[in-house]
């Protein structure tokens, strides 16, 4: 009995609706498209319900994983926090951070007057920035905040848009702050989002182009604006508002025109806090094995400084200016003012820029010595969403310091839970024990300014050091540092990487040229100038160039080839050319005279003269011995039939190894190169060139009939045995080259 019979009707039904089901399923799979009536459709959503369900569980894994892994990339604190090894760290971490923080109160005091601000916003720069850079940054060490080279930009910007005076009229001081809390904000806030873009697309690299010998010669000329513009505190004296171009040597004339107005109590006051700062430091740099920390004197200079001009009334009696009111408490985040943005997009990039150079330099220094990576692209990021974050909160820009960096890591600072620990000491001297700090002299803090100067401006030596090392890039830190003096910090900026970029065009023009010589018993070839050992190959020149050839010094490198080789080739071409065209001319006066010749002789004698009819047999057998004889005969258009010097050497070969990338000069240059020598009998090879290199040759088209890729060699020494083996070029076909 069969399976329909022992199962019944309804069994069969089912089983006949189970294969139609799998049926469809099997073409549904397979993208066919059949017309499906009601009863189908219910029968596939039956049995495909589970793999469409499962396709949607597997896209919503994929995109939870991507998004995890984007979260992580981005915030790097929820990588190593939950890592973060307790017992080993923390202590070391808390020292670290109080230390930072303990330098850090006078400095945001201090950098914001710097800054053209009230001193109470250089502690808001100290809080917020921190903190962010915590949640984002990717490297353990370095210390963010406020900074002397990015303050000091930052006062240019707000000094030229917030002036001291407007037509000659004072301007409200409160107003005058106010505006310049404004400007400020709205620049940190352009910076952060310059920084944040210029991350997201991975331009880290840009740093690239901020060499060593420019960024300290940057700085140095920063550090000495900065001592400038704190001339007017530690003299008391009230100076008119300068920016542009030679603003820093006007600022200098007006505090030398006005020092006998200078306020004696004033001078006095920041020349005291100068000396006592620089007897701790020494005592720190003398004792700093010994002590487990530095000793605080900046903050103790605060504490002492105010309490001293409390007690005396240096402000009511002597007329020493002082920080005046801070008030107590954070304040509430304000939109940056959009109207402002054209106005301060220049300055903006100028300082992302910076900022970004000293982060990540000091960065790869700790992440160098301690044995982790630091990624640029976040930590562009990271700068970024600071200064975005500080200037809703009316921060202005930030950058990392290098004396707290310093700070932080020698104390035992392990991770950047060392400045979270830091911000948050600093927010509590903004809630409660900002306004006690009311009565401190300004002057104390413009000494504070300088004495911490002392780092940069040791980068003056660089000029002796570099001299010795390399005069290029000392050329390079003078035109720096002499552009930043005269034309303020952005346009010093924008000029010294010109200046730099040229001087890496005008040296690639100016590479090291050579004859190659063979050293004896081996396949190593080495300058004939330089190596004693090295003997050129006998009837084989071997030129190289130290650097790529391109437009700006394709011509250079011809001339050169040509000046090496000892051989004056634009002369032998010019007078071969010369005697070529004098023979063809002698030629064509000789034929003129036969045809002269043949009309004044008259019909007979052209009768007489009339060769005897031959066959045609015999004018075939005439041509072939004639053709014989020709071809056995010497080339008439050689230099020795010419009677021209020839030169001692049959093979030129070019090694083309220094060539990273070849443009359509170089293409032309090089089958110039070929055409000229090949007039002088001279067959041309190129050889180690790399891979790149000869795709963009074959691109270019530079191989033709007359120069193949047998003229390609992978090495000199092979390219020097094909050509003692095959001492002069015998072309496959008449085929020449054109001179391009």
């Amino acid at each position: 009995m069969g399976l329909a019979d022992a199962s019944g009707p309804r069994d069969t039904q089912a089983l006949l609706s189970a294969t139609q089901a799998v049926e469809l399923r099997r073409r549904d799979y397979h993208m066919e498209r059949p017309l499906l009536n009601q009863e189908h459709l219910e029968e596939l959503g039956r049995w495909g319900s589970a793999p469409r369900t499962r396709q949607w569980r597997t896209w919503l894994q994929c995109s939870h994983a991507r998004a995890r892994a984007l979260l992580l990339q981005h915030l790097p604190v929820l990588v190593w926090l939950p890592r973060y090894p307790v017992r080993d760290w923390l202590l070391g971490d808390l020292l670290s951070g109080m230390s930072v923080a303990i330098m850090q109160l006078p400095q945001g005091l201090a950098y914001a007057l710097l800054a053209g601000l009230p001193p109470v916003f250089g502690l808001y720069s100290s809080f917020y920035p921190v903190f962010i850079y915590f949640l984002f940054g990717t490297s353990r060490h370095i210390s963010v905040g406020t900074f002397a080279v990015m303050s000091v930009m930052v006062g240019s910007v707000t000094e030229s848009l917030a002036p001291q005076t407007l037509n000659d009229s004072t301007i409200n001081e409160t107003t005058r702050d106010a505006e310049r809390v404004r400007v400020a904000s709205t620049l940190s806030v352009l910076v952060g989002l310059f920084q944040v873009g210029l991350g997201l697309i991975h331009f880290g690299f840009l740093v690239t182009y901020l060499s060593e010998p420019l960024v300290r010669g940057y700085t140095t000329a920063a550090a000495v604006q900065v001592f400038v513009s704190q001339l007017k505190y530690v003299f008391g004296l009230h100076l008119s508002s300068h920016s542009g171009p030679l603003s820093l040597i006007y600022t200098v004339l007006e505090v030398c025109r006005k020092l006998p107005q200078s306020k004696v109590s004033t001078v006095v006051t920041a020349a005291v806090a100068g000396v006592v700062l620089l007897v701790v430091k020494l005592l720190n740099d003398k004792l700093q094995r010994q002590l487990p920390m530095p000793i605080p004197g900046e903050l103790l200079m605060l504490i002492g400084a105010t309490g001293i001009s409390y007690g005396m009334g240096l402000k009511h009696i002597f007329g020493v200016d002082v920080v005046g009111n801070i008030s107590a408490g954070l304040v509430p985040p304000v939109a940056p003012n959009t109207q402002l943005f054209s106005k301060l997009v220049g300055s903006a990039f100028t300082i992302a820029v910076v900022g970004f150079a000293i982060a990540i330099s000091l960065g790869k220094i700790f992440a160098l010595r301690h044995g982790y990576r630091v990624d640029s692209n976040q930590e562009l990021v990271a700068l970024g969403l600071s200064n975005l974050v500080g200037g809703i909160f009316q921060c202005f820009p930030v950058s990392c310091s290098m004396s707290r960096s310093l700070v932080q890591e020698s104390t035992g600072g392990n991770s950047q839970v060392a400045g979270a620990i830091s911000s948050l000491f600093i927010l509590l001297i903004i809630v409660k024990l900002g306004e006690l700090f009311r009565d401190l002299p300004k002057a104390v803090l413009a000494a504070i300014i300088i004495v911490n100067l002392k780092g940069m401006l040791r980068q003056l030596s660089d000029v002796c050091s570099l001299w010795k090392a390399n005069r290029a890039d000392l050329l390079i830190w003078l035109v720096t540092f002499a552009a930043t003096i005269l034309l303020n910090l952005d346009l010093g900026l924008m000029v010294s990487v010109v200046f730099s970029l040229l001087l890496v065009v005008v040296r690639t023009q100016m590479p090291h040229y050579s004859i190659l010589g063979q050293v004896p018993n081996t396949d190593i070839y080495r300058d004939v100038a330089e190596y004693s050992e090295a003997k050129e190959v006998p009837g084989v020149k071997v030129f190289r160039s130290s650097a790529t050839v391109y437009f700006a010094n394709a011509d250079f490198y011809s001339d050169a080839l040509k000046q090496r080789c000892g051989v004056d080739v634009d002369f032998l071409i010019s007078q071969k050319k010369k005697l070529l065209k004098k023979r063809e001319q002698l030629k064509l006066k000789q034929l003129q005279k036969e045809k002269k010749l043949q009309k004044q002789a008259g019909p007979l004698l052209s009768a007489c003269l009339a060769p005897q009819q031959v066959s045609p047999g015999d004018k075939m057998e005439d041509a072939t011995a004639n053709g014989q004889e020709d071809s056995k005969a010497p080339d008439g258009s050689t230099l020795k039939a010419l009677g021209l010097p020839q030169p001692d050497f049959h093979s030129l070969i070019l090694d083309l190894g220094a060539l990273s990338f070849v443009d359509t000069v170089c293409l032309k240059s090089l089958k110039n190169i070929f055409h000229d020598f090949r007039e002088i009998e001279v067959e041309v090879y190129m050889a180690a060139c790399h891979s790149p290199v000869v795709s963009q040759l074959e691109v270019g088209h530079f191989f033709d009939a007359s120069i193949t890729k047998k003229h390609l060699f992978a090495s000199v020494h092979d390219a020097v045995t094909f050509a003692l083996q095959h001492p002069r070029p015998v072309p496959d076909s008449p085929v020449s080259v054109t001179r391009l």
